[in-house]
């Protein structure tokens, strides 16, 4: 039969989708447009068809409501339809039993206590992004949950996080995935302690100034254990049915199963998944996967593959959140260097607040695993460093570690520069180099579960962290606390770092060193040096310029002993600025330089 995508009425727009639970029992909603029967079964009336049956209302929907079903009843649609009997699970189910189990009506209500927590400000994000089945996985039988992850938040509040990203939580098949084959979207994944787990996450993470942020997946669906796949029976080219594209927009790299974005009712699927999150889980934010794919069929520029229709949708997406929640964060993949990706929606733009910055992680990757210094690209990483997105610093994400960069055939950045023996001094030296920088560059700097341990090997979703390494390496996790006390100003001397100002205003490509200057308003107290040595040589008195007369205080010298027994605890002390131009700067003065380090001087607060 043909598809007819008609315009959804006002009633079904306004009455709800899935399993809704109210004081007398339970509203039950679903789209299946090619269905001629439509009925609720499950355990609750030993899957009889006939007794529970829901009503057509308009445009393909169904529903009913049932005074004897409340929360915690577990069932399924039993769908007539021209191709047969179908039996399926809710899509919008926000909990089930298993990836291939049935769906569970979930009780909205959550004991949220005195959650007041509110959103720091962009410039002041520190994002620690965690996989939940890895990152505290006490019990060797079973990934990690929600409830073992909040064993570890003070970890993170001790080392001034204020922000978390989790890889995507929506059920998935199995119990080991990284969380891109979602298979229930609504739904959170069962082994992770389901919904309520969740919530007590996010609960928790709020009661310690952590802002929560999911990682959520619209590029595709599936592929396995996926209900919504020929959800009614109808489909076309032996595609997915109503839920996916039927024709060559279908094709991604994780299989034909790209989720229609012209038809209303799966635009709204989409977007009803992203606000609940916003609303009903008070999540903080979203980070979305792979949009170069929602926007183009194989994820590039060729204007012959794009899909115009996905853009509109996460336009549209970006537009209502900012309408009723303008505080909240959304942050895109794309990897492609577009300035269209986080320009506003009136300027043409797709309107997200940030977008992970290819422009930064890349060039900053190749600097620090390049095996000879001779071989490392200054310009490339002053090129990194100055880099932002439509005059806005803040609209980038930056880091040397990400669930992507980690694996895939890439390896932690220690692991990388020398594979096997991470732990040794020329890792330590130039992955703690990396990670200064992204605390110093403009942007919203994130690091990867594991970084401040100095974890080994490449990211596995059944290689839980070893946290005894976190011991093991504790002057390196003072290094990373060190580092984000001065990106957030916490101390009061170092507010540059949270301004928009860069210049890279000192750039020897010999010597392979280069310095940059931060502000935000200026002065004492503000305006900040960011020195750095990209090569494995030292120098007793290196002369740079500086804005500002008077004494200039090391405030961070990643060379510190205290930060590793290995380092050389190289003699870098506060400099008093002279008269005389140098880098076309006012003053100059000199100091001592480690290799391989960096050194963030600032002047005291008058």
């Amino acid at each position: 039969m043909p598809y007819l995508d008609t315009p959804l009425s006002a009633n079904v727009l306004q009455s709800g989708m899935g399993a809704i639970p109210h004081e007398q029992g339970t509203t039950f909603r679903v789209w299946a447009p090619a269905a001629t029967a439509v009925a609720l079964v499950g355990p609750f009336n030993e899957w009889n068809t006939v007794t529970h049956p829901l009503t057509h209302e308009a445009d393909g929907y169904w529903a009913a409501d049932f005074a004897d079903l409340g929360p915690g009843t577990e069932y399924k649609f039993h769908l007539t339809t021209p191709t047969g009997e179908l039996r399926k699970n809710d899509p919008y189910a926000r909990e089930v039993t298993h990836s291939a189990g049935n769906s569970v009506v979930h009780d909205p209500n959550f004991e949220w206590g005195d959650d007041a927590f509110q959103m720091p400000a962009w410039n002041e994000l520190v994002i620690y992004e965690l996989h939940v089945g890895t990152f505290h996985a006490p019990d060797p039988a079973r990934p990690g949950n929600f409830y073992d992850a909040i064993e570890k938040l003070d970890h993170l509040v001790g080392l001034g996080i204020n922000a978390v990203e989790i890889m995507p939580a929506t059920e998935f098949p199995g119990s080991l995935s990284w969380g891109y084959n979602p298979a229930h979207p609504f739904a959170i994944e069962i082994d992770y302690g389901g919904p309520t787990a969740f919530k007590e996450f996010i609960k928790q993470a709020h009661r310690r100034g952590i802002a929560v942020i999911l990682d959520v997946v619209y590029n595709h669906f599936g592929p396995g254990d996926l209900d919504l796949w020929q959800f009614d029976g109808w489909q076309e080219n032996d595609g997915g049915g109503i839920y996916f594209y039927n024709d060559w927009r279908a094709e991604t790299p994780w299989g034909h199963n790209r989720p229609d974005f012209g038809r209303e009712a799966v635009r709204r699927y989409i977007r009803d998944n992203a606000l609940m999150w916003l609303e009903d889980f008070r999540l903080d934010g979203l980070r979305c996967d792979a949009i170069a794919h929602i926007r183009n069929v194989d994820g590039t520029a060729d204007p012959a593959r794009d899909l115009p229709d996905g853009w509109s949708l996460m336009k549209w997406i970006n537009e209502e959140i900012r309408e009723r929640m303008p505080w909240k964060i959304t942050i895109a993949e794309d990897l492609m260097g577009n300035d269209y990706i986080t320009r506003a929606p009136e300027q043409d733009g797709q309107g997200f607040s940030s977008q992970w910055d290819s422009r930064f992680v890349y060039p900053i990757r190749d600097a620090l695993v390049t095996p000879h210094d001779d071989d490392r690209n200054m310009h490339a990483v002053a090129e990194a460093v100055e880099a932002r997105y439509n005059g806005d610093a803040f609209q980038r994400v930056v880091y040397t570690e990400s669930h992507d960069e980690v694996a895939n055939g890439k390896a932690r950045v220690a692991e990388e520069i020398m594979p096997g023996n991470a732990a040794s001094w020329f890792p330590k030296k130039r992955s703690t180099l990396g990670a200064a920088l992204v605390f110093t560059v403009p942007g919203i700097p994130m690091i990867f579960q594991g970084q401040t341990m100095l974890a080994d090997g490449s990211f596995s979703d059944d290689q839980p962290l070893d946290w005894a390494r976190a011991d093991e390496h504790a002057g390196l996790g003072r290094l990373y606390q060190d580092l984000i006390r001065l990106r957030r100003n916490l101390d009061g001397h170092t507010r540059g770092l949270l301004g928009q100002y860069v210049e890279v205003h000192h750039l020897n490509n010999d010597d392979k060193i280069l310095a940059y200057i931060r502000r935000d308003q200026g002065g004492p107290g503000d305006t900040t040096i960011v020195l750095c040595n990209f090569a494995d040589r030292s120098h007793p008195e290196y002369t740079i310029g500086l804005p500002r007369g008077g004494r200039w205080r090391v405030r961070f010298n990643s060379d510190w002993e205290g930060y590793d027994q290995e380092f050389g605890n190289f003699e870098s002390v506060d400099t008093h600025a002279e008269e005389g131009v140098y880098d076309d700067q006012p003053y100059h003065g000199t100091i001592g330089l480690a290799p391989y380090s960096v050194l963030i001087l600032s002047q005291d607060p008058q």
